[in-house]
């Protein structure tokens, strides 16, 4: 069953709360937030509802519950100490077409309580379908915990503000966009915040000179729990959202609804899209005022040719902002369990990718990195055995540790161990595959012999 996740208004409606006992007390703060006209119907009451009964806030008629007590009510909750007066008030309930909640009974319920972040008109309404409170209750705290103290006051104005935009400014692309933008803009009480003049100043004026702004943004290495709370943030605002092809679903899945998501992303070295056609298309959205999320696998600045798209925005006059992530080495290295640096025996980490690994043009090879250094290799490809060699040719010995880590931090996670004489022999490893090497394997926490083995780990 699914459902229907609304907010009711209540405010001047009739309501009946069946129980005047710690149950019932539990609801009434709830009920008495929205303005609802509320009655109690019990035989006794607790302190604090004789309190509220004296104050006027609410009515208290003080006997048992009758059928006729829900005549004309917009909603009940049956809040006693009885299941069978609980089951009564529903039946009666659903006889009249009430809406009724009977307290810790989901069958007979059309309606759960939720549990509650509030930040002035901001709520945020947690249900599990009745299936575990504690949960939804552990989830409250946790949003809670994320949301800014001021996003109450801050939403107020924001409101104000849109309702000036509302009647001031003609219907159309323009002020949507517009509402957008001033969604992700401080804003003060002062009527030269900038934020005020954006809002208020002619629709004609904001389309000839806005301009958005692109976000290099980097999504990790595949498990949506990983991402930075910013780029989260981003990927649930961004307009458009232009992503590699190894950015998994899982992350696509929380863009925010009716933002434009492209796939310009290769595979294999196959490409679907021209570099110089992402950064037009970076440059056309962002000029037309959109907020663009540049969605790169890992970290945008570790291989995700970065550079070249800063420097094609910088050329276009076009503001960019950079939000690391999680890369890929960091997941493989959690995967095999070891540390990347050691005090025993490697002291520096070398990036690389995998033809940059091998040979340089012209037969010469690349610039032996110390054997105490962690090698990390990027898309080292499906066949390791030239990799392999070049490095024996380097005067790596034979037993050097190896580990292969396919789908880090993502289901179908892989692990491969080998040392650099066996790193040829290694089954091709799903994309995307990235490779360790390094006397530091010795010291992870999964190390038992580094004679070739392959291990699965679930993620």
């Amino acid at each position: 069953m699914s459902l229907l996740p609304i907010f009711l208004k209540l405010e001047g409606r009739p309501g009946l709360l069946v129980g005047a006992g710690s149950v019932a007390l539990e609801k009434l703060g709830s009920l008495l937030k929205t303005g609802v006209r509320l009655r109690v119907v019990a035989p006794d009451a607790r302190p604090e509802l004789r309190q509220l009964a004296i104050e006027g806030r609410i009515e208290w008629i003080q006997r048992r519950f009758e059928p006729s007590d829900l005549d004309g009510n917009f909603l009940v909750v049956a809040a006693t100490d009885s299941p069978q007066v609980n089951a009564a008030v529903y039946r009666g309930a659903v006889a009249r077409g009430i809406l009724a909640n009977s307290v810790d009974d989901p069958p007979h319920c059309d309606f759960y309580f939720g549990s509650v972040v509030s930040r002035g008109a901001l709520q945020i309404a947690i249900s599990t379908e009745g299936e575990s409170p504690a949960v939804a209750q552990r989830l409250r705290r946790e949003i809670d915990e994320q949301l800014p103290q001021d996003l109450g006051p801050w939403l107020e104005m924001l409101g104000d503000l849109r309702r000036q935009v509302l009647a001031t400014q003609p219907r159309g692309e323009a002020r949507k966009l517009l509402l957008h933008q001033l969604a992700h803009r401080q804003l003060c009480g002062s009527a030269s915040c900038p934020s005020r003049q954006l809002a208020l100043a002619p629709l004609e004026e904001k389309s000839e000179g806005a301009t958005g702004k692109v976000y290099l943004v980097g999504a990790g290495p595949g498990d949506p729990d990983l991402l930075t709370v910013k780029a989260l943030r981003l990927l649930q605002s961004a307009d458009v959202v232009l992503h590699d092809d190894l950015v998994p679903q899982a992350i696509l899945a929380l863009a925010r609804p009716g933002a434009e998501v492209l796939n310009v992303g290769k595979r294999c070295g196959t490409k679907s899209i021209a570099q110089e056609e992402i950064d037009a298309l970076m440059a056309r959205h962002a000029l037309a005022g959109r907020s663009v999320v540049r969605l790169k696998s890992g970290d945008p600045l570790v291989f995700g040719r970065a550079a070249e798209e800063m420097a094609a925005l910088s050329r276009a006059g076009i503001p960019f902002e950079i939000v690391p992530g999680i890369t890929a080495a960091f997941a493989a290295a959690a995967a095999v369990g070891c540390s990347l640096t050691s005090r025993n025996g490697a002291s520096s980490v070398v990036f690389s990718t995998g033809h940059r690994a091998q040979s340089r043009p012209g037969g010469q090879p690349a610039r032996a990195s110390r054997e105490d250094a962690t090698r990390i290799v990027y898309m080292p490809g499906r066949d390791l055995r030239p990799l392999a060699q070049q490095w024996l040719r380097e005067g790596l010995p034979a037993d050097f540790p190896c580990a292969v880590v396919a789908r880090a931090a993502q289901p179908g996670q892989e692990l491969h161990r080998s040392t650099l004489a066996a790193l040829g022999d290694a089954p091709p490893a799903h994309a995307p595959s990235l490779l360790i090497a390094g006397w530091a394997l010795l010291e992870s926490a999964a190390a038992v012999d580094l004679e070739e083995e392959e291990v699965a780990v679930p993620v």
